[in-house]
């Protein structure tokens, strides 16, 4: 059974030692509460699995860039994996080291090349032909020699959602297999790069070894290709992906998904590299939940409505994977559950967090949208004019407001009117 910090006490559902209907009536709905203690067990079980072992932690900003989150990790001693120049400033603001920072993502502008170089990142992992000549051409221009991996696109069906699953032949990231060797040889010739590694990341929300495994394999024939053609290569970077249980998924132990990882590296004779995991939704996903509150019951038809003051500008993984959340009242009826639809006021038809929900709840009761905190508040927008939620985070028996929610008025302050 997975660590939880979100727990029922005496009928009600809380956040480590705080009520959630607390939390509500203090910061209003719909919010985004967050568990210092459920992040930090997360980290801290990839953490104990890389002790005493030439491996290390970096976390995939992407998952939740809020900056309190981000220095809860920071502080614990994670590096970080970003894939833009803002999740870089986000970072450093949040008191990540730059030397601790891999620089991911299929676009790289010259300026956050330039950002990054400045900042003195750990590596870039470069995926395509064009980025090695901007960056090369970056770093001559400033003096600089970057340090760089490439990422490998190893074609291995990580058996995931397809809109996440990005190390297929079909997918826009990374160098093709085929083409790598080849991609390390011109890397090699290039005065301001400095080729220290090998990355691949084969998708998100992955339940199985297996397939990381198979991406290890390929990537190791690589890598002995490449040192054959005289390119010395230090670090192997295996990437995320390891998913979490919404349902009914049974993702592996992270201990063991990690020592498995490790002990195929060792003894494929590659235990002297240094490996780097970037866990993202594994260590936040079931460390946040997004409380929203019943607006209307609205019977129907074929359908009966739970409308919410959530939506999927708060919330978009439903509705752009057909992703299940679970969702449950914070406090218990007697009434018998009818079956409903949760959605929310969005002017959409794609506008639902919850499909066939069995509920025994009434206007104005709370929700609690469970494995919220990755890939939810990052994703939101401000669709139909909708201030975006405030986020909280729990530490023990205390509830910080770590980012305010948005009036409207700040949603157009920096536009302006046409003159007259």
């Amino acid at each position: 059974m997975s660590y939880s910090a979100f727990h029922h006490v005496d009928g009600v559902l809380h956040a480590e030692g705080v009520s959630a209907i607390a939390l509500a009536d203090q910061f209003g709905t719909p919010l985004y509460v967050y568990s210092r203690a459920a992040l930090t067990h997360a980290y801290e079980a990839y953490a104990r699995a890389c002790a005493q072992r030439r491996a290390s932690v970096h976390v995939a900003v992407k998952a939740n860039s809020n900056l309190a989150v981000l220095n809860v990790f920071a502080r614990l001693g994670a590096g970080f994996d970003i894939v833009s120049g803002g999740e870089l400033a986000r970072v450093l603001a949040a008191g990540g080291k730059p030397a601790n920072i891999v620089f991911s993502g299929v676009g790289k502008s010259a300026d956050e090349m330039r950002e990054a170089l400045a900042a003195g990142v750990k590596c870039f992992n470069v995926e395509s032909i064009p980025e090695l000549d901007r960056l090369d051409e970056v770093a001559r221009a400033v003096g600089k020699k970057a340090p760089v991996s490439l990422r490998v696109n190893p074609d291995v069906d990580p058996k995931t959602h397809p809109y996440i699953s990005t190390g297929l032949k079909a997918n826009k990231f990374g160098v093709a297999f085929d083409e790598a060797r080849a991609a390390y040889r011109r890397a090699a010739t290039m005065p301001h790069l400095d080729v220290i590694g090998i990355d691949c990341h084969i998708g998100s929300q992955i339940t199985e070894v297996s397939p990381y495994l198979d991406a290890v394999d390929k990537l190791l024939e690589l890598v002995e290709q490449i040192e054959a053609d005289g390119t010395m290569l230090h670090h192997i970077d295996v990437g995320g992906g390891l998913g979490i249980t919404y349902d009914d998924e049974t993702p592996p132990d992270t201990t063991l998904f990690v020592r498995t990882l490790l002990d195929r590296i060792e003894a494929r004779g590659h235990g002297h590299r240094e490996v780097f995991f970037e866990p993202g939704r594994s260590v936040t996903g079931n460390a946040g939940m997004l409380l929203t509150r019943v607006e209307f019951l609205k019977p129907g038809a074929e359908k009966n409505f739970a409308i919410v003051d959530a939506a999927m500008n708060d919330l978009a993984r439903p509705a752009m994977y057909q992703a299940f959340h679970a969702i449950e009242p914070v406090t218990s009826r007697p009434d018998a559950p009818r079956v409903y639809d949760v959605v929310g006021p969005i002017c959409e038809s794609g506008d639902w967090l919850g499909r066939d929900r069995s509920l025994a709840i009434a206007p104005g009761d709370l929700l609690a949208i469970r494995s919220a905190g990755a890939y939810g508040f990052v994703m939101s927008s401000n669709y139909n004019t909708r201030p975006r939620a405030a986020e909280v985070m729990v530490d023990g028996d205390c509830a910080y407001l770590v980012r305010a929610r948005e009036t409207v008025r700040e949603l157009f302050a920096s536009e302006t009117l046409l003159p007259e």
